[in-house]
């Protein structure tokens, strides 16, 4: 599906789920963007509902998330909800045959990811996922020099993520982020998600892989330290840990190659530093304020023909299927 009459056509977007995500990272991103509008915002609390429509100059509001995905005013929708409700809501978004973007992760597994992909493809209805660091202009200088052959062969990729226990995993307050029944490995399944999907822009398919998880700490029914490896088709090899127990946070990946080295954080605000024959280069490369902005203009870009989305159903699930491969799913 593309746009009939070009980049003149105005998007009519609505936001199912206008949480904490949306106040800055997402929402804004979206009524930024030439040709997109938000003309309508759904939360299951009216009030709050009305409230960030207020807030955000936006028209219509619900608390019923079927009134705003069959809404005629509403051209694409913007699924923003926990991670266990994707599915559910994005084959509705599918029935009605509307555009849609999900938050990352798809879905809590693979076969999940599976049937929501499939639901979209067989209407040929475009199908965005929110793994916006494939559209981030310092992840982009990444690839630029991967692509320019800056560090050589490649051969392998490195990274650790770990963080204390925050105030909330100590308390023993809910949290659908380390619930089991939602987020089978906790802050993995957030967090990596991320990595792992972003490494696979950079360096392809995976082929293979495995790993080892297990709930350390025992603060919550989640998994909250991981360890794995795995292969790219490429032939670059991989490994990982992540541990959501440890007395700091760290977060640093390499890349190596054969006559180099690429160091950057995933998360941190840091430079990305190249290290190879030459000598040491480093950039620092500022984020947008609202960091889904090149995301969801990239949307509007693969809609009017020009250049096809970096994440879509597609890659997104098979992101879903080394996070469900590591943590021992399938």
């Amino acid at each position: 599906m593309r746009l009939e009459d070009n980049d003149t056509k105005i998007i009519r977007w609505g936001i199912l789920g206008c949480g904490k995500v949306t106040e800055v990272k997402s929402g804004p991103a979206y009524q930024k963007t030439k040709g997109f509008e938000v003309v309508a915002v759904m939360r299951r609390d009216e009030s709050k509902a009305k409230d960030y429509a207020q807030r955000h100059g936006i028209r219509k509001y619900y608390s019923n998330a079927d009134d705003l995905i069959n809404d005629d005013e509403v051209d694409a929708v913007y699924i923003a909800t926990p991670p266990d409700t994707h599915k559910f809501y994005g084959l509705k978004v599918a029935a009605a045959g509307k555009i849609c973007c999900i938050e990352k992760p798809l879905a809590p597994s693979y076969q999940d990811c599976l049937d929501i992909y499939e639901a979209f493809k067989s209407k040929e209805i475009p199908l965005f996922v929110s793994y916006y660091r494939r559209s981030l202009p310092r992840f982009k200088q990444i690839k630029t020099w991967l692509d320019s052959n800056a560090i050589g062969e490649l051969r392998h990729i490195r990274w650790h993520l770990s963080k204390p226990a925050n105030s909330q995993d100590l308390s023993g307050e809910y949290n659908w982020r380390t619930d089991k029944s939602i987020a089978t490995a906790g802050y993995f399944d957030d967090l990596a998600s991320h990595g792992l999907d972003l490494f696979i822009h950079l360096l392809g398919d995976v082929k293979e892989a495995k790993g080892i998880s297990l709930n350390q700490q025992r603060l919550y029914t989640s998994k909250d330290a991981i360890s794995a490896c795995w292969l790219h088709e490429c032939g670059v090899t991989g490994s990982g840990s992540w541990n959501f127990g440890c007395s700091m946070r760290e977060d640093t990946v390499e890349i190596f190659g054969s006559k180099g080295k690429i160091s950057f954080s995933v998360f941190n605000e840091e430079s990305v530093v190249l290290s190879n024959e030459e000598g040491r280069t480093d950039l620092f490369i500022d984020n947008p304020e609202n960091i889904q902005l090149y995301h969801v203009e990239n949307m509007r870009v693969h809609l009017i023909g020009n250049e096809i989305h970096p994440s879509n159903g597609n890659t997104a699930s098979h992101t879903a299927w080394v996070m469900d491969k590591i943590v021992g799913k399938i």
